[in-house]
């Protein structure tokens, strides 16, 4: 049962019980029909329906980098979305790519009705959105389907450990194509265990990988966001790097051998001793 509350700013906020915990759909008061969703009070998704270019979380910004770079400006990709959030980044991709197709897999089947009904997407998008956990949907996308795998699922604030292993990300490498791009969302803090041992999972899978993060981030100074690319061929790092660093708020780029010391000789994880990626201090949502 859904009910809606006046925000502080004076809109109205769509607020509703839904599988993960109590969904919270609040007007942005600089944007006139764009909305952060938040569950359980942390924050999942930001989205502009009057403009769906506009990625206002800065790891969100991050990614829409790397989307812009999966293949030439304008050409339609396929693009699957493990997390589905409020579809940001799939809105993105309708927009900047046009004619795209997508798959967004959310194990929320009532955030993805609550979504749907406040925030439609453009009927003319392509994308269809399958009500199931990321490991089961991804087992049902064809080998080699996808130009782009994105990763950004969370219960509450943790990824769950049986998307953090060498398994996962193999499957994730069977449905890529060649050349294709597997783009995760990491969430850590200091000493960057999680992190360290995401790098070295994804590295038993891509001869290719970087790694976008705020530089506080990246010196474990805070917790935060880290976006981790992985790929099969080159990596288009100079443009990220140049992208990334003329944000509002600059990322670093790590790549190469920097980006092989920084992850200081982790073990890779296995669904045998995966764990869930750790929960965010009280203070990070304040």
């Amino acid at each position: 049962m859904a009910r809606n509350r006046r925000s502080r700013e004076g809109s109205e906020a769509v607020v509703e019980k839904v599988d993960g915990g109590l969904a919270e759909l609040m007007p942005d008061r600089d944007r006139p029909r764009a909305w952060t969703l938040l569950v359980d009070g942390a924050p999942q998704s930001h989205v502009d329906l009057d403009d769906p270019t506009y990625l206002d979380f800065e790891y969100q910004r991050r990614i829409g980098h790397i989307a812009d770079l999966v293949a030439p400006a304008g050409r339609p990709i396929r693009a699957v979305h493990l997390g589905g959030g409020a579809f940001t980044l799939a809105r993105y991709i309708a927009a900047t790519r046009p004619r795209s197709t997508q798959q967004i897999v959310e194990r929320d089947t009532a955030l993805i009705q609550l979504v749907r009904r406040e925030l439609p997407l453009d009927p003319q998008a392509r994308v269809r959105v399958r009500g199931t956990d990321a490991r089961e949907g991804l087992a049902k996308i064809a080998d080699g389907w996808a130009d782009l795998v994105i990763a950004d699922v969370f219960s509450g604030a943790r990824t769950p450990a049986h998307l953090t292993s060498t398994e996962f990300l193999t499957d994730i490498r069977r449905v890529l194509a060649p050349g294709g791009y597997y783009v995760a969302n990491l969430a850590d803090g200091p000493p960057l265990a999680h992190l360290r041992g995401q790098l070295a999972t994804a590295a038993a899978l891509f001869p290719e990988l970087a790694l976008v993060a705020d530089p506080a981030v990246l010196r474990g100074k805070r917790f935060g966001n880290a976006v981790l690319l992985g790929c099969a061929q080159e990596l288009p790092v100079a443009e990220l790097t140049r992208r990334s660093a003329s944000d509002p708020h600059p990322a670093r780029v790590e790549h190469g051998r920097g980006l092989r010391d920084f992850s200081g000789g982790a073990a890779v994880v296995t669904d045998a001793g995966a764990v869930a990626s750790p929960a965010p201090p009280p203070s990070v949502f304040r």
